[in-house]
Formats: structure tokens, C-alpha cells, sequence
């Protein structure tokens, strides 16, 4: 068996040791759940009934108490494509459970709001703290102690996250993820960015730009390109909390409906009623988390997850910080480009080999923990096979030995780059992530005057007038989780892109977050302090020199800010329900902690 990567397992160890005292806190809590919730018996007769009146055919079972009865907490909603497969998901599970004896019943819905709709808009301010009501709602969901496992139905950028952090609440129950899939691929992802940039130097119009999106996102299933929705999938592979290699399974196909049943087969066997229990605060632990951040650095994932991976890990009673991020990035290499990283999507990386190949390599090579619980039976080995339909049934082959295709899958012995691609920076204007993996290696060091914006229609003014056209790094602030609730502002790439296009350097700098489909102009994205709560980018004003380097690790300003008065907090924005979420704004923690304030206010 190989051994484990010295630096994964120094950083390994030292997330156990820094969370030492959390993580027996969170699992003394759920020793206690168990004995308290071990079934449905110590619910009285009278609220025994409640939870069983509606269910038909499956009332006899569930009043029995015998049989397992398994709780599915679904995202679905037919405006976003990648929820509108969740449908009839459950009106399956339920027959599927009743193949093995079990019944199951749909616990609650979560709301799943998409960024691709609100980005760049006053929606877009309600995003980061959906994962926080997400996570609400699932613990509303699961308060009622009817069930003996978890079904999560969700798939995208704050879904995944809001269900992980309230499912490991009740980690007592075991819980898998059963994801939707891809939709089919559209136009090139080349050809998509082209006319966006065109529209963004007002070369083509509207109607132009929505055929080309059209064309893009177009039938049921997941955005095809490697941003944060299918960054999360990925996640859920690398921790064990899919059956092995469901993510990238296209939606409304037999290979689909295969492993949906066998999802809701083996969460049934997964229970205290059964004889393998695994709860979900047992399948979650340190190295599970290690294991997500590996998977994130070695296919060029998200950096949205610098934020939600600390606030998932935080619900589990595990303590990360940007610093592991780091050390993990300089030992695991780059082996995916999906676009925006590459020209192939997530249909051709899976058609490459995709998690499965990831997954053997990650192990091969040491760099990621084999010695997982997991919700499949063979451990975190099984996720290096994928599933395949034979003469009608659901079963899993190996990996392919060698990529189906080099310019996308490439093995650790000849990656594309040698570091994961997400690099802490830090310096006198405080510390942020800069995702390298997508930037070519002659711009991770930018250095130029400021302009300095508090919001994103502030920079497409300027970009419009022409004055930007020059060398520049540009900062945007007051987009921290106190100040609007952290948007992404994804709108800004095209018109940045236009700039380093001409031949200028150009740079982002911001408080703010950036989608996982952010492209290529270099960034220091979630800087800490933010600037709502005094941080150092209050006090740049326009013209002062700003360096930034993934090269050295740095962020910083040779001005002199010690004698100068912080800008003025911009009010708080009202519509939109924007003003509804001020409480989660008030308290919320720092993105390197989660950017939460749930869990800061909870004492997480």
C-alpha cells in the first residue's frame, strides 16, 4: 500500500491536534443523540401519529418501528436546471426503498437559489447566506426524529454546503448525497467566452450574447462548466459520501435511475437497525476533509471553497484554515483542466476517465487518505471504479489504466502543473486566495497602481469610459460577508479580460468572491479583514502601488496607511430581501472561517 504524502500527512495531523477539543465536543454530542434517537419509540403515540398520517401505504410500516424509514431532504425546484431532475426522485426512492423493506418520506424541502441567474444582481447579495438557511432548513427538516438516515438531494454552489453543515447535526443517522448529473454539452466553451467579451466591448448586442448563452445552458441537469456546483460533486466523491462515481452520470438515464436505487439500497443498510452502521459524523472526519481539499487542488476546482469547506468542517467540529489549503497546493499537483481551466467540460472529463481516474491517482500517489469510512462498502478504494450498466444491471470496472485524453486528464508523474493552483497571499493589506491553476504563469505577479471601487457598476463605468485602459490593479471593496454578504462578482471578468487582452497587466483585488468559472485574469479574491470591518483595503485610495504575487505569497502596498481614515461604510442596500438577511450580515465570521454567522453566533 503506498504511503501517505509526507506534507498531507503533517497538515493531517495538525487539523486533528487543532481540533482536538471541537471535534470531541461535536462527537460526545452526537454519542448522545444516538442514545437519545435510536429510534422512534420514545416519540409519543399521539406525535408517532403525525408523522405517519399522510403516508399511505407505507403507514402500517412506519407505526411498526421495525423497519428502517429513511428522511430525503430534496433541493428540487424546476427553475434551475439542475434541480429539476429531483422531481421524481422521490416518489422512486420510495419504491426502491420498499425493494429492501424500508420506506422513505420526504422530510423537507431546502431552498436552491443559482447564481448564473442573479449574478451581478441585488439577488446575488442574498447567495453566500442561502448555504446558512440551507442548513436551517434541513435541521427543520430532520427535528422531527422520524428517521433512521438522510437522502440529501442537492447539487449546486451553496446546496451541498447548507445540507453537509445541518446533516452533520444530526450526524448520528447516516446520510449519502444522491446527486442529478450533468446536462449535455452545448457550444464550446471558447466560442461562449468569445461573445461575451464581444458584448463587453459593445461589439455585438443582446440578442447575440443570449443565443450564445442559450446555447450554453440549455435542457435539465448541471452547468457543464468545472465551477462551484460541480466542484461540489466532486467533493462528495472524495469523501465518501456518494456511491463512487454517481456525480458526473447524465440525468434521465438508465445508468442514473441505477444508482439512485442503489443509493437509497445502501443508505437503508447503513442504519442502527441494520448490521454496517455509519453515521455521517463518523464518515466525515479530518481526513475526509484533507481528502476534499486534495480533490479541489488536483482538478482546479472552485475557490468558493476556501469558504464553504471551513464552514462544512466547522459543523463537524474540524478546524481549517487557508494555511492547510496552501501547504496541501505546493505537494498536489494539477492533474484536471476542465474548463475554465481547460477547453473540455465536465462530459469530456468524465468520458476521460474522470473521478475515478482522479481518484486512483490521488491514492497511487499518497496524496489522498485510502483509510475512510465511506458510504460504499469497499472503502474509499471502490471510488477509483466506475459504474457501468451490464445486461441490466448496476455494477463498477476500474478506472481506465491511461487518460482518454491528455489535454484534460493527465497522471501526477506528468501534470499540468506541479502545484494544486490555490495559493494563500498575504501582506500589509491582509490575506486572501489567489487561484493559479487558471492564470498563466507569467501574470502571478502584477504590480501597478490602484483604482479603487465599492462596487462592481462602479468598475464597469470606469471600463466603459476608457479609464482603465492601462496598467492597473483593481480593487473592489466593502463585498465582504459583513458588509453585503460576500456576492460573487463574475461580472467583472469580461471587462478585466478585455484589459489584459490589449497587453495592460491587470489584476482583482477584493474582499468579495469570485465564481469557480472566474477565467483568467490573476486575483486576490476573499481578503481578510474585510474592509466593513476596518481592514486595510479601506484605507488604499486610487493611485497608491499595489503588489500581487502567488509567486512569493504576497498582497501588499508600499503607501503608507497608517495616517489615513478608513473610507465610508456604504449603507446597508435594501430590496430584494436583502434587508431580511442583516442578522446573518451583523455577526458573520471572516471568509477563512466560513464567512458564517450561524455557526459563529452557535459557538461552532
Amino acid at each position: 500500500m503506498t504511503n501517505l504524502h509526507p506534507v498531507v500527512a503533517r497538515v493531517t495531523d495538525r487539523i486533528i491536534e487543532r481540533s482536538k477539543d471541537t471535534r470531541a465536543r461535536y462527537l460526545d454530542m452526537i454519542a448522545r443523540e444516538t442514545d437519545r434517537h435510536s429510534d422512534r419509540s420514545f416519540l409519543s403515540c399521539s406525535n408517532l401519529a403525525h408523522g405517519f398520517a399522510a403516508s399511505g401505504e407505507d403507514k402500517a410500516t412506519i407505526a411498526g418501528n421495525k423497519a428502517v424509514n429513511l428522511g430525503i431532504v430534496t433541493a428540487y425546484n424546476d427553475m434551475l436546471s439542475a434541480h429539476q431532475p429531483y422531481g421524481r426522485y422521490p416518489e422512486q426512492m420510495k419504491l426502491f426503498a420498499r425493494e429492501v423493506g424500508a420506506t422513505a418520506q420526504v422530510a423537507g424541502g431546502v431552498p436552491a437559489m443559482c447564481d448564473g441567474v442573479t449574478q451581478g444582481f441585488d439577488g446575488m447579495e442574498l447567495s453566500l447566506f442561502s448555504r446558512d438557511v440551507i442548513a436551517l432548513s434541513t435541521g427543520v427538516a430532520l427535528s422531527h426524529a422520524m428517521f433512521d438516515g438522510m437522502a440529501l438531494l442537492g447539487i449546486c454552489d451553496k446546496i451541498v454546503p447548507g445540507l453537509v453543515i445541518g446533516a452533520l447535526r444530526f450526524g448520528h443517522l447516516p446520510a449519502i448525497f444522491v446527486p442529478s448529473g450533468p446536462m449535455p454539452t452545448g457550444i464550446s466553451n471558447k466560442e461562449k467566452q468569445k461573445v461575451r467579451q464581444l458584448y463587453a466591448e459593445g461589439k455585438v448586442g443582446r440578442e447575440e450574447l443570449l443565443a450564445s448563452e442559450s446555447a450554453s445552458y440549455h435542457s435539465p441537469g448541471t452547468c457543464t462548466f468545472y465551477g462551484t456546483a460541480n466542484s461540489n460533486q466532486m467533493m462528495m466523491e472524495m469523501m465518501g459520501l456518494h456511491m463512487p462515481n454517481a456525480a458526473f452520470v447524465p440525468p434521465n438515464t438508465p445508468l442514473r435511475t441505477a444508482l439512485t436505487r442503489s443509493a437509497t439500497h445502501r443508505l437503508a443498510a447503513m442504519t442502527r437497525k441494520g448490521e454496517d452502521y455509519r453515521p455521517m459524523a463518523k464518515v466525515v472526519d479530518e481526513k475526509a476533509i484533507v481528502n476534499a481539499i486534495a480533490g479541489l487542488l488536483a482538478t482546479g476546482g472552485s475557490t468558493n471553497h476556501a469558504i464553504h469547506l471551513p464552514a462544512m468542517a466547522r459543523a463537524g467540529g474540524i478546524l481549517i484554515d487557508w494555511q492547510d489549503f496552501d501547504e496541501l497546493s505546493g505537494v498536489v499537483p494539477l492533474i484536471t483542466r476542465a474548463y475554465p481551466n481547460g477547453s473540455g467540460d465536465v462530459n469530456h472529463f468524465h468520458a476521460a476517465g474522470g473521478m475515478a481516474w482522479v481518484i486512483r491517482e490521488l491514492l497511487d500517489s499518497g496524496l489522498a487518505h485510502r483509510d475512510i469510512l465511506t458510504v460504499a462498502e469497499g472503502g474509499m478504494s471502490a471510488y477509483a471504479d466506475e459504474p457501468v450498466m451490464v445486461d441490466g444491471e448496476l455494477g463498477w470496472t476500474p478506472a481506465p489504466a491511461v487518460s482518454g485524453d491528455d489535454t484534460m486528464l493527465r497522471p501526477v508523474s506528468n501534470p499540468f502543473l506541479p502545484d494544486g493552483g490555490m495559493r494563500l497571499v498575504e501582506g500589509n493589506l491582509g490575506r486572501g486566495t489567489f487561484k493559479t491553476s487558471a492564470v498563466d504563469a507569467e501574470r502571478w505577479t502584477i504590480e501597478a497602481p490602484c483604482r479603487v471601487f465599492d462596487d462592481q457598476e462602479g468598475v464597469a463605468k470606469a471600463f466603459k469610459a476608457g479609464e482603465l485602459d492601462k496598467d492597473v490593479i483593481v480593487v473592489v471593496r466593502f463585498q465582504g460577508p459583513r458588509a453585503n454578504g460576500m456576492p460573487e462578482l463574475h461580472k467583472l471578468t469580461p471587462p478585466l479580460g478585455v484589459l489584459q487582452d490589449r497587453g495592460h497587466k491587470v489584476a482583482l483585488v477584493t474582499d468579495g468572491r469570485m465564481s469557480g468559472a472566474s477565467g483568467k485574469v490573476p486575483a486576490a479574491i476573499h481578503v481578510t479583514p474585510e474592509a466593513f470591518a476596518g481592514g486595510p483595503l479601506a484605507y488604499l485610495r486610487d493611485g497608491d502601488i499595489v503588489r500581487l504575487s502567488a509567486e512569493d505569497g504576497t498582497i501588499s502596498t508600499t503607501a503608507d496607511l497608517s495616517g489615513r481614515e478608513p473610507a465610508p461604510t456604504p449603507p446597508p442596500a435594501m430590496g430584494t430581501g436583502r434587508e431580511l438577511f442583516a442578522m446573518f450580515r451583523i455577526n458573520a465570521s471572516s471568509a477563512e472561517h466560513g464567512g458564517s454567522s450561524m455557526l459563529e453566533v452557535a459557538g461552532l
